[in-house]
């Protein structure tokens, strides 16, 4: 039995801008981080370099995209600082 990657998602803050964070979702969070901090990513590519501050993993892809969703709302974005900041 083979099991799919488990997906991650994480919370990144801006080193230059602590003010500044990004939420992802990725399978391969050291490439994804790299990817953020060499720029390749236009959404981050101005404020970083970043560091993951929060990564979660998921065994199931929809529950990982919602939860990525719902941190990217104005709610989980409460709840992120409530808890995560």
């Amino acid at each position: 039995m083979s099991h799919a990657p488990k997906r991650s998602v994480y919370i990144l803050r801006s080193v230059k801008d602590p003010t500044r964070s990004y939420v992802g979702l990725t399978a391969d969070i050291a490439t994804r981080v790299a990817d953020h901090n060499a720029g390749a990513c236009p959404q981050t590519a101005r404020h970083g370099p970043w560091r993951v501050v929060v990564l979660l993993q998921f065994a199931d892809e929809h529950r990982a995209a919602h939860f990525e969703k719902y941190l990217k709302s104005a709610t989980g974005r409460a709840f992120a600082q409530a808890h995560f900041a």
